[in-house]
C-alpha cells in the first residue's frame, strides 16, 4: 500500500512545501492538493515549488475538475511540470465541487468527464488526441507519463471510473462502502474488458494521530460535511435507497446547507448535522495501533493507497507516526504475507 498526505494550499505557499519536504521525509509516495482557486492559492504553481524541493515524492491535484480548466491547459501543465521534473505528477479528477459551485456553476456530465479525461491523459501522455475536430498535440513533449485517477460515489460515476479511469479516488474510509464501491469499479472495468487489477484503488481520509476522541473528531468533523455534498447530489438523483448503500445517505438527513468559504476546514461551523458514528466510521482516528489496524482492513479489501487529510492542529506528529510506526507496520505485514 502506498501513502499519501492531502494539503490545502492556503498561504504562505512556503508552509504547503515544508509539509510536502516532511510527508517524503516520514515516508509518504504522494503529496495531493485541494483544486479550488478561489478558496485557496493556485496549486498547480505551488506544485512546480514542490517537486522542485523534493527528490521522489509524486504531486497531483485532489481534485482537479473539466469545468473551471481547460482541458488542454491542464494537460499542458502536467506535461510541463513532468519535463521539468520527471514523471512525477498525476492528475486526481472529478465532475466538480467547490470550485465550480462557488461560481454558481453546475458539474460537468458524465460524457464531459469522460472525454475530458481522455483528452488530457492522451495530451499529457505525449500522443495525439482528437479534440473540438481538431487533431492536437504537444510538439514539445517527449516521454510525458501521467494517470488519471476519477473520484467518484454515486453509480454512473463509479461505472464510468472503471471503465476508462486508472485509478479511482474514494474519500472516505468506511470499510463497507468502500467494499462496495470498489467491487462496483472492478465489475464496470471488467465489463469492458479491463483487468481490473490494473485499476489502482485509494481511499482518503482524515488522518489524526492522539488519544482525545472528541478533540479528533472536532477537529476532522468538517469531513463529514464535505462528502455531506456529493451524498446530496445522489440522493437527490437516486433517493435515499436503492443502489446507495443506506450507510452513505442517511446521516444527511439534518443537513441545511454548506458555505463553501469553510469548505475542508476544521473550524467549519456548519457540520453539527455530522455524528460522531461517521466521523469515526468515515475517518482513521487514535493510536498507531488503531490506525494500522484500519488500513489493514482496507488493503484486504483492494485498496492499494491510502491518503490522508492533514486538515487539522497535528500534522506534523501524524505524519512522523506514520513514518516511523504505521507505514513500516503495513510494508512489514505485506512482506510477511509474501
Amino acid at each position: 500500500m502506498d501513502f499519501g498526505v492531502v494539503l490545502q494550499t492556503n498561504p504562505p505557499a512556503s508552509r504547503t512545501v515544508q509539509l510536502s519536504q516532511l510527508a517524503e521525509a516520514h515516508g509518504f509516495s504522494h503529496v495531493w492538493t485541494f483544486d479550488s482557486h478561489l478558496l485557496w492559492e493556485e496549486p498547480y504553481v505551488v506544485h512546480s515549488a514542490i517537486l522542485n524541493a523534493t527528490k521522489r515524492i509524486t504531486v497531483g491535484p485532489f481534485v482537479t475538475n473539466p469545468a473551471t480548466r481547460d482541458w488542454t491547459v491542464t494537460a499542458s501543465v502536467f506535461a510541463t511540470l513532468n519535463e521539468m521534473y520527471g514523471n512525477r505528477t498525476i492528475c486526481g479528477i472529478g465532475r466538480g465541487d467547490s470550485a465550480v459551485r462557488v461560481t454558481n456553476g453546475k458539474p460537468v456530465s458524465m460524457s464531459e468527464l469522460r472525454e475530458s479525461i481522455h483528452v488530457i491523459r492522451e495530451l499529457a501522455n505525449s500522443r495525439p488526441v482528437e479534440y473540438k475536430g481538431a487533431t492536437l498535440q504537444f510538439p514539445w513533449s517527449r516521454g510525458s507519463q501521467l494517470d488519471v485517477w476519477v473520484a467518484a460515489y454515486g453509480p454512473l460515476a463509479l461505472k464510468l471510473t472503471g471503465e476508462v479511469g486508472d485509478g479511482f479516488i474514494l474519500q472516505l474510509a468506511d470499510l463497507d462502502i468502500a467494499r462496495w464501491m470498489i467491487k462496483v469499479v472492478k465489475d464496470a472495468a471488467a465489463a469492458a474488458g479491463r483487468d481490473p487489477d490494473s485499476i489502482a484503488f485509494c481511499v482518503a481520509a482524515p488522518m489524526y494521530i492522539g488519544d482525545d476522541r472528541e478533540h479528533m473528531r472536532d477537529q476532522c468533523r468538517w469531513f463529514g460535511g464535505m462528502v455531506g455534498n456529493h451524498v446530496a447530489d445522489i440522493v437527490a438523483k437516486y433517493g435515499t435507497s436503492g443502489e446507495v448503500p443506506q450507510a452513505l445517505t442517511d446521516y444527511i438527513a439534518g443537513r441545511t446547507g454548506y458555505d463553501y468559504n469553510s469548505h475542508g476546514r476544521a473550524a467549519n461551523d456548519h457540520v453539527d448535522f455530522v455524528p460522531d458514528e461517521i466521523i469515526d466510521r468515515f475517518c482513521l482516528l487514535g493510536t498507531a495501533e488503531e490506525h494500522i489496524a484500519k488500513l489493514e482492513a482496507l488493503r484486504e479489501i483492494g485498496v492499494t493507497q491510502f491518503a490522508g487529510y492533514l486538515q487539522h492542529d497535528n500534522k506534523e506528529e501524524t505524519m512522523r507516526v506514520y513514518g516511523e510506526r504505521v507505514i513500516p507496520a503495513l510494508a512489514e505485514h505485506i512482506t510477511a504475507k509474501r
